[in-house]
């Protein structure tokens, strides 16, 4: 069964229990706008509330993934105070007394979002573009893309919560790199400093996420994998492993009594695939605080 949602400047598809979010504005290597940060939001959400999607595919139209922000209003492009960008960010409320990043408010929603998201980067990927891939759960590479955290090269910084993300990627040394000379890479550079999982053939991308994908739904426990998830994300940033044997001990005693658990060792005793029942709409135990937690100073 597929179903797609209409957008403008991204594609939402659901077939075979994956949804596949497309940057869909090719003649402009999908650079990112305002628009597509919305429409971003949306289909995370659609995403994560949807029981029929296990997992999250995203990736480029046409030969790039996404060059960054569109640079069409000049050198106003990222003043907030500007009447034009005042305008076009009425709506996205602000954090700290000041007017929230846009590529943040995305890649928090990607964050958000219980189910597993698989880039598949099949082209350019610079300044936003690589950063909203950082909240990703796996990152995968065509040979051909190219990836660049070019801020300091336009007189700007990081952005799109990727101070949090990157050194926790691949680690401060190579983040600081990366960042400090602004010089765009190709993917086996990136491969090597482990911002992405695999380098592969142009042709070979699309299917090896979906293959992926396809492992995640034929083989694992929705709720199991949503409640992973959010665990290992969260667990980040604590200061001691304690923190994580208190939500361990609480999701092992959730699941375990679950249908789900049942499930799992029965099939595998009787040598079967698994037929899972639970979902995460009804049966996602409250056993920690939904990551990330919205902080008090933003409205």
């Amino acid at each position: 069964m597929t179903t797609t949602e209409t957008y403008t400047e991204i594609a939402y598809e659901v077939a075979d229990r994956v949804a596949t979010i497309t940057l869909d504005r090719p003649d402009r290597l999908n650079a990112f706008t305002g628009t597509m940060m919305r429409e971003l939001v949306e289909a995370y959400r659609a995403a994560d509330t949807d029981d029929d999607v296990r997992a999250v595919v995203v990736t480029g139209r046409g030969r790039g993934f996404c060059a960054g922000a569109d640079l069409g209003r000049g050198g106003a492009t990222f003043d907030a105070d500007d009447p034009a960008r005042r305008a076009d960010r009425a709506d996205i409320g602000t954090i700290g007394g000041v007017p929230r990043d846009g590529g943040g408010i995305a890649s928090l929603a990607t964050a958000a979002c219980r189910k597993p998201v698989i880039a598949a980067i099949n082209g350019p990927c610079v300044g936003v573009g690589a950063t909203m891939t950082l909240p990703m759960d796996i990152r995968i590479a065509s040979e051909t893309a190219r990836f660049g955290f070019v801020f300091a090269r336009r007189g700007l910084v990081p952005e799109a919560a990727s101070s949090w993300f990157l050194p926790r990627i691949v680690g401060i040394s190579q983040a600081m790199e990366w960042v400090a000379t602004g010089r765009v890479f190709d993917a086996q550079e990136a491969l090597a400093g482990r911002l992405v999982s695999k380098v592969l053939p142009p042709d070979e991308l699309l299917p090896h996420a979906y293959a992926l994908a396809a492992e995640i739904v034929e083989n694992t426990s929705a709720v199991s994998v949503a409640l992973s998830k959010q665990m290992l994300w969260s667990m980040l940033g604590e200061s001691t492993p304690w923190a994580a044997h208190r939500v361990d001990s609480a999701a092992i005693y959730a699941r375990g009594r679950s249908a789900d658990a049942r499930e799992g060792v029965t099939s595998f005793l009787e040598k079967r695939p698994p037929a899972y029942p639970d979902t995460v709409g009804a049966d996602y135990p409250d056993v920690l605080e939904p990551w990330p937690t919205r902080p008090a100073d933003m409205d």
